[in-house]
């Protein structure tokens, strides 16, 4: 039995997507909250716990993008035409977060205030707009054959935009928890505050996508309940009220530091697993598969090599780039 290049790629663009989700999910979250702290100084230090390494997280959405268009060439035509305006709106957030980001540091005092503005409203507007996109996605997107015969305004139905609200939840989770590692004293326990009624939140949001997905695509229940599958997935659920359950407990320890953000991290994980499960093995919801979407083998093998050559120097100097920035960010720390 041969080996077969499409499931391999789609598991490296799952790997791809949800790494930028975990990594460019925290320095999102924190532009969120920072209509939540008031002082200048701490939101300086916000900012100086991802300066070092914001931009680098970004790597991994242009490794899922290049390697959709080089492993599935119908789903990177198909989705980013259905998907082009909340994508280009998404662009745009992050465009505004950037130049926020750099130019807020450069501001004089009086000034500063409008890049704060900046700064939050493109963190939002990128973090609602992924979820906007990842909610049509699951949504389906119309196709005759493999035409797409949709409007550019699909995304603007119930689905989509309750899915963007639930993306805004988790990145400003990810992003209070990141600083609960990274802060002390007054800004940590407000970070610790935020997290308990955050963590309800997603837990509500949860429920209401895991309902919501199968009466948008019935196919889904056949998915999760259908013999055998139903017992190789029965710990999706379980792992999820486990570690919600482990995060309420570690916010309220004598040490709720690194415990926090990892049972966020496992939220995610398992919440993303299922939404792959919903959806497989088709990439272009509800019935074009992966197999029909890929490029000849020969394409696929051949930027499989490059792609498996790049990614451990990606993990290796995202890795250093963490280790050197490791510990706490205190008021005055931070590079110019």
């Amino acid at each position: 039995m041969g080996i077969d290049l499409s499931v391999i790629w789609a598991v490296i663009i799952f790997f791809g997507v949800f790494m930028y989700i975990v990594m460019d999910g925290f320095d999102l979250g924190i532009g969120i909250l920072f209509p939540f702290v008031i002082s200048s100084d701490e939101r300086d230090v916000m900012m100086n716990t991802v300066a070092p390494v914001w931009d680098g997280n970004e790597t991994w959405l242009v490794l899922g993008g290049a390697g959709l268009l080089a492993a599935f060439p119908l789903a990177y035509s198909v989705l980013l035409t259905a998907l082009y305006l909340p994508l280009v709106f998404m662009l745009l957030g992050l465009i505004f977060r950037g130049v926020a980001f750099e130019f807020r540091f450069k501001a004089r005092d009086h000034e500063r205030h409008l890049w704060d503005k900046a700064f939050i409203l493109g963190s939002i507007c990128a973090a609602f707009f992924q979820g906007v996109a990842l909610g049509a996605y699951i949504d389906g997107i119309p196709m005759q054959g493999l035409e797409y015969i949709g409007s550019p305004w699909d995304f603007i139905r119930p689905f989509p935009l309750v899915c963007g609200l639930g993306v805004v939840i988790v990145y400003a989770l990810l992003g209070s928890t990141w600083l609960i590692i990274k802060t002390e004293g007054a800004l940590q326990e407000r970070m610790l505050r935020l997290t308990k009624p955050l963590t309800v939140m997603l837990a509500v949001a949860i429920i209401v996508v895991t309902i919501w997905t199968p009466l948008v695509d019935p196919s889904v229940i056949g998915r999760w309940f259908s013999t055998p599958n139903i017992y190789f997935f029965v710990p999706v659920p379980v792992l999820v009220i486990f570690f919600i359950w482990r995060l309420r407990y570690n916010i309220r320890s004598e040490n709720p530091h690194h415990g926090s953000f990892m049972s966020t991290l496992g939220i995610v994980f398992i919440g993303y697993t299922g939404l792959a499960i919903s959806i497989w093995p088709n990439i272009i919801p509800p019935h074009i598969s992966i197999w029909v979407a890929a490029s000849p083998p020969q394409s696929q093998g051949f930027a499989l090599v490059g792609t498996l050559f790049m990614i451990p120097f990606i993990l290796g100097y995202t890795a250093w780039s963490y280790f050197v920035f490791r510990g706490k960010v205190k008021i005055g720390d931070g590079y110019h």
